[in-house]
C-alpha cells in the first residue's frame, strides 16, 4: 500500500470493516438453520464447545469463546431455561460454576450435524483460501495484546 496518499479515516482503509461485515453475513447464513434449533449464533457456538469438551467452567468457556462473563452469564441462563445445560457450583471450588449438557442438550448435537456443511456451501473461497484465512484469523486472535 502506498502510504503517501493513505487516508486513515476511510471505510475502505479499515481492516475492522470487512471483518465486521463478513462476520455479520456469515452469521446471517446460520440463522435459518439455528432457528430450527431455537438457538442464536452465540448459543450455538457455546453448545459446540460443550459438545466438544463436556463439562467446562464459565471462565474456560469465556476464554475459548472470547466472551466476558457479562455476556456469557445471561446466555447460559437462557440455555438452562431451554433445558439444554445445567449450571452447578464446583465442589472443589465454589467460585467456579460448572456448565454441563443435559440429555436434551446432548441430543441436539445430532440435530445440528448438518449445519457446518450447509453453511459451507455458500463459501466463495477455495479450500486453500479458506485454510489461509482461518490461519490468519487465529493468528490475529492469538496476538497478545491484539494490536494491529
Amino acid at each position: 500500500m502506498d502510504n503517501t496518499n493513505f487516508e486513515p479515516i476511510k471505510l475502505e482503509n479499515q481492516l475492522c470493516f470487512p471483518l465486521y461485515a463478513v462476520s455479520r453475513e456469515v452469521i446471517k447464513l446460520y440463522k435459518p438453520f439455528l432457528d430450527e434449533l431455537d438457538l442464536t449464533y452465540t448459543q450455538y457456538i457455546t453448545m459446540i464447545l460443550l459438545w466438544e469438551h463436556g463439562i467446562m467452567t464459565v471462565k474456560e468457556m469465556g476464554d475459548r469463546l472470547f466472551l466476558d462473563s457479562g455476556t456469557l452469564t445471561p446466555l447460559l441462563k437462557k440455555l438452562e431455561a431451554k433445558g439444554l445445560i445445567t449450571r452447578t457450583r464446583s465442589q472443589k471450588d465454589e467460585r467456579n460454576l460448572n456448565i454441563a449438557l443435559t440429555v436434551e442438550g446432548e441430543a441436539m448435537h445430532k440435530r445440528a450435524q448438518h449445519i457446518p456443511s450447509s453453511v459451507a456451501k455458500y463459501n466463495p473461497l477455495s479450500d486453500e483460501e479458506t485454510a489461509v484465512l482461518y490461519q490468519l484469523l487465529y493468528k490475529m486472535l492469538a496476538a497478545e495484546p491484539m494490536l494491529l
